[in-house]
């Protein structure tokens, strides 16, 4: 069997509880010299793509900013639009909600992302689940379970409509016959469907994808089959060996109901990592990595979202609260006391949280902080740069992913140490590129190229 080829990404995660912004090696999370930096590091390894996530507003926990949020939230759109002028191959990759932003915008923003870049525009279709994030917006509110993913479906085909709606040869730019245009009726699109009537001209031609990337976020059963219909790689939480065979196994099955091959859907975890010299060193490192990661307020700040109710009375270094927490019967209308963070949907049955905290914190003599560490700084490569480069391979090789997207707890440079000591390693298995091969991101994932005849653009509900 050939050796499968690895897909590597990088997220810039910006202040949140993965980043160490008191490191004195962090830097901005604002300024455009640390996204120029990280950028540049994840071409120079010949990544496929960089990530950078989308935030619609503030989050807050009993009516503040979130601490580890407080870097703001600049439009990333824009951030990948610079940073198609200091990069050459990399792909650029943003996150853009599908549940308060109207298709043409997005669309006409994708493919001049696309045109800036000559063709590596990646777009990860997310839908937003909560009435806060909605008070931001003219149509407020939130939509249900079952409208999230159809708007979200809509919204795809709508921009997909859009992007097909120029011809690739449509412009000619014929200066002697005083043609710019071939046909001159390019870019009409009459749109109705439940969630959108809109109809014109897109005004952006073609761009040298046809269509950006698609990318997709979720675990849910409408997420995966969301992927599996629409998407050419996915996100997702499963970075253990098993746990992401099963995964894999799952999502892949169900690309043939949809007249799709096993290599167009790219399945990509989320993953951190910590080296060290040795074994030892590395496990040294990933513990006082994760103390960084949640200090004292940290370690409240999470069990509050649990608790669903103001600990700061409580000793961080001290038991689990002996007390049940306070439930909520609608998180998503943002009557949580964390306002904005997904998280605490998975607090379904927060009492049996906390009787699961308390026992693991009596059974092994840990402190709330230490609890906290234990259910949420996991790292999940912690080795030599060998052990990493072995153990990506394995998880590869063994179809528990296509690859990964790679979260460093420092930005911008906490991406280099893995550019410099892991990257050569899987080099030299012969499982990652050592130089790019194609110009597009479509090439750097293997996908195969976008249609290139004009759409049919008249969508019915």
């Amino acid at each position: 069997m050939p050796t499968k080829q690895i897909h590597l990404a990088a997220h810039f995660p910006g202040v949140n509880n993965t980043t160490v912004w008191s490191d004195p090696a962090s830097g901005s999370h604002i300024e455009f010299e640390s996204f120029r930096h990280f950028a540049q590091t994840a071409e120079r390894a010949k990544f496929d793509f960089l990530f950078l996530a989308e935030g619609l507003r503030l989050r807050e926990q009993g009516g503040r900013i979130y601490d580890l949020d407080v870097m703001g939230r600049p439009d990333n759109v824009a951030i990948l639009q610079a940073l198609a002028a200091v990069t050459d191959r990399i792909g650029l990759a943003g996150t853009v909600n599908s549940t308060f932003n109207e298709p043409l915008d997005v669309a006409r923003k994708l493919a001049t992302l696309d045109h800036l870049s000559a063709g590596r525009a990646a777009w990860n279709v997310v839908t937003s689940w909560d009435e806060f994030t909605g008070e931001n917006f003219r149509r407020g509110g939130y939509l249900p379970k079952d409208k999230r993913y159809l708007r979200a479906q809509e919204m795809l085909a709508t921009a997909q409509a859009l992007w097909d709606a120029w011809a690739p040869d449509e412009v000619i730019a014929d200066a002697e016959a005083g043609r710019f245009l071939r046909h001159g009726d390019a870019g009409h699109f009459d749109i109705r469907s439940d969630q959108f009537a809109i109809s014109g001209r897109f005004p952006v031609p073609r761009s040298p994808q046809g269509r950006p990337v698609i990318i997709q976020a979720g675990d849910s059963e409408e997420g995966r089959e969301f992927a599996a219909s629409s998407a050419d790689a996915i996100f997702t939480r499963h970075a253990e060996l098993e746990a992401g065979q099963q995964f894999y196994a799952d999502v892949k099955a169900r690309l043939a109901r949809f007249g799709r091959r096993h290599e167009d859907l790219k399945i990509l975890p989320a993953a951190t990592f910590v080296l060290g010299d040795t074994e030892s060193d590395a496990a040294e490192n990933a513990r006082q990595v994760q103390y960084q990661q949640v200090g004292p307020h940290t370690a409240i700040a999470f069990a509050e979202q649990v608790w669903n109710r103001d600990l700061s009375d409580v000793d961080p270094d001290g038991p689990v609260p002996s007390f049940d927490p306070k439930t909520s019967d609608d998180v998503d209308s943002g009557a949580h006391i964390s306002k904005g963070r997904a998280s605490v949907r998975m607090f379904k049955d927060p009492v049996a949280v906390a009787n699961e905290w308390r026992e693991l914190g009596e059974r092994e003599g840990l402190s709330l902080r230490e609890v906290v560490i234990r259910k949420n700084g996991r790292h999940t490569f912690v080795g030599t740069p060998q052990r990493v480069a072995d153990t990506i391979d394995e998880f590869v090789q063994s179809d528990a992913s296509d690859g990964f997207v790679l979260v460093p707890h420092v930005t911008p440079g906490g991406l280099d140490v893995f550019a410099d000591q892991v990257v050569p390693l899987l080099q030299e298995k012969g499982s990652f590129r050592t130089e790019y091969e194609g110009t597009t991101l479509r090439e750097h994932l293997g996908l195969a190229p976008s249609p290139t005849t004009v759409a049919a653009v008249s969508v019915e509900a």
